[in-house]
């Protein structure tokens, strides 16, 4: 490695953990309506929402009619964004005349947007108009994030208040989630981007005659505000079909760095969001050095294995310091490694490189990130929720160790929380197991795996676990733009965000009308690096030993075979 990639490192960990602490707390002000330094700008177009939606912002929800909510929301978002998809060829802002999508990739891509997954089995320049981009996908990309925080903010109330038969209001969650948090970021993030030189365009495409003579046409458009929230609403999106490997999405080094950084910023921030809800910031600290733990790990491995030079190489006389196969030579492996790393340990799916061109190994990090659930930082409110899952279930398991009914404080997990708790834990098992050997299985869908044996497996396997994880990345070899994965993938998606949110507002509803005990010495502590160890072990023993099967036919078996 070289000085400037140590210094990319070490600039990447300060523009995501300095700044967390502080914009925790201010999530934690606007979220709750207290006093924060935009409330006075805001609060009146904050109230002019409530007032066109005919929304009553005092009015507490219980977890049913917070659910309802969420899923009308939901169904109504998933109902436009299929219509202009399928339709885009009869709205405004479509300078190519593209036509519209074919009717299963547009439920595909619609559901994608959604559940903040952001999958695209299609080409964004050469397929969607700039209506489609930024009426259809750009609002989306707001408003499903602000969904994933709504859910998390429900979910620390109903661990931190006091016995309630409210945990909050959707409607309300939401428009402070757009207003405060999401929109005051990507401003002068897309500011920067389009300094960097993104396009922020509704000009024509730009014909131009290269050096050969030949005809190129130059993709513009709407993009850099499209790729501000893509990444701090950890969407992952592209507006090019090659996301930020593209020079249009990511230029130069700058752009690199701050979209990767991006990635992790308002995930990290909520961990101690939720530490001022329970009014504990040991807590946020405790869940924060574990997510590090499995970040740093798998960002060390990542690295060492993309460095490693080509096995398929090594019998040619040439020198090898690393393989850049995939890579964008502007920007290195360390740089490739690192946004591999970040976007898979949240549920972001922006690449800067082409992770099928990855080392068996170096495939196996991002694969392993996303099937942990998204816990690892994770997507914006959903990896925090996610992770919380884990911490109640270690609280669990160390209750029976111990011969305590277990409690997080002071709420006591009996048995109605944790049977949804391991609802929880069959979503991932569905969506990537059962879906995946289904397409392997099956002759036609299986004809979408462009390499035959163990690195096909694991084409395959990546595209199940990013729709059920809600990443969005790809084993870019995959041919997914069928029918068949376009429906399967889709349904895959649904069962990745809605099966673990609907357990998760059922458990804030249920601990939340429970009494708070007071914790004391007596109390199983959930700090301090016993808990951390605990939850660590959790996350790997009960996350990652589900697929080990399936990993030792696809990216192991891949390894060994060299």
């Amino acid at each position: 490695m070289q000085v400037h990639e140590y210094w990319l490192i070490l600039a990447f960990f300060l523009l995501v953990l300095v700044p967390a602490p502080f914009l925790g707390r201010y999530f934690f002000a606007a979220m709750e309506g207290k006093r924060n330094p935009l409330r006075p700008v805001l609060q009146p177009l904050e109230r002019l929402c409530y007032r066109v939606a005919g929304v009553d912002p005092e009015r507490e929800q219980s977890w049913q009619t917070y659910s309802l909510a969420l899923l009308a929301f939901s169904a109504t978002c998933l109902a436009v964004l299929f219509a202009i998809l399928l339709l885009q060829h009869l709205l405004p802002l479509n300078p190519q005349q593209l036509p519209g999508l074919e009717w299963s990739l547009a439920f595909n891509t619609a559901v994608s947007f959604v559940t903040n997954t952001n999958w695209q089995a299609y080409s964004g320049e050469a397929q969607l108009s700039y209506f489609s981009q930024m009426v259809g996908l750009g609002v989306q990309n707001f408003v499903s994030p602000a969904v994933g925080l709504a859910i998390l903010v429900a979910f620390a109330r109903g661990i931190a208040r006091k016995p309630s038969s409210g945990i909050g209001n959707f409607w309300v969650d939401v428009t402070r989630a757009v207003l405060y948090v999401l929109l005051p970021l990507c401003v002068p993030l897309a500011l920067f981007l389009v300094w960097q030189g993104v396009p922020q365009s509704f000009m024509d495409y730009v014909h131009a005659t290269t050096l050969q003579g030949g005809e190129q046409s130059i993709p513009l458009g709407p993009a850099a505000s499209q790729i501000a929230i893509k990444q701090l609403g950890t969407n992952g999106g592209g507006f090019f079909g090659v996301n930020s490997a593209h020079p249009f999405e990511n230029p130069n080094a700058w752009s690199n760095l701050f979209e990767c950084a991006a990635i992790l910023l308002i995930p990290a921030a909520l961990v101690f969001t939720f530490g001022h809800y329970v009014k504990d910031l040991r807590q946020s600290r405790a869940i924060l050095a574990s997510m590090l733990i499995l970040f740093v790990v798998g960002f060390g491995v990542t690295l060492w294995a993309e460095s490693q030079p080509n096995p398929a190489l090594a019998s040619l006389p040439i020198e090898q310091s690393g393989s850049l196969e995939g890579k964008e030579a502007r920007f290195g492996t360390t740089a490739s490694a690192l946004w591999a790393t970040a976007t898979t340990a949240a549920s972001n799916g922006s690449v800067n490189a082409m992770h099928d061109s990855f080392s068996a190994i170096g495939g196996l990090v991002p694969l392993f990130n996303m099937m942990l659930g998204e816990v690892i930082f994770g997507g914006v409110g959903a990896g925090l929720y996610g992770m919380l899952l884990f911490v109640l279930i270690a609280v669990f398991l160390a209750g029976l160790m111990i011969g305590r009914t277990p409690e997080y404080l002071g709420k006591k997990l009996e048995a109605k929380e944790v049977r949804l708790l391991v609802a929880t834990l069959l979503v991932m098992p569905i969506g990537v197991l059962v879906f995946c050997s289904l397409a392997v299985s099956l002759d036609g869908p299986a004809a979408s795996i462009s390499n035959p044996g163990a690195h096909g497996l694991s084409q395959a396997l990546y595209a199940y676990t990013s729709g059920t994880a809600n990443n969005g990345s790809a084993f870019a070899g995959f041919g997914a733009g069928t029918p068949y994965h376009n429906l399967m993938i889709g349904l895959a998606m649904l069962i990745g965000r809605f099966g673990y949110i609907l357990p998760i507002l059922a458990i804030a509803g249920s601990l939340a009308a429970k009494r708070r005990a007071p914790v004391d010495g007596n109390s199983f502590p959930t700090h301090g690096p016993l808990f951390v160890t605990l939850l660590t072990l959790t996350i790997l023993l009960v996350g990652g030993l589900t697929f080990l099967p399936a990993l030792a036919l696809g990216p192991l078996a891949e390894h060994l075979a060299f």
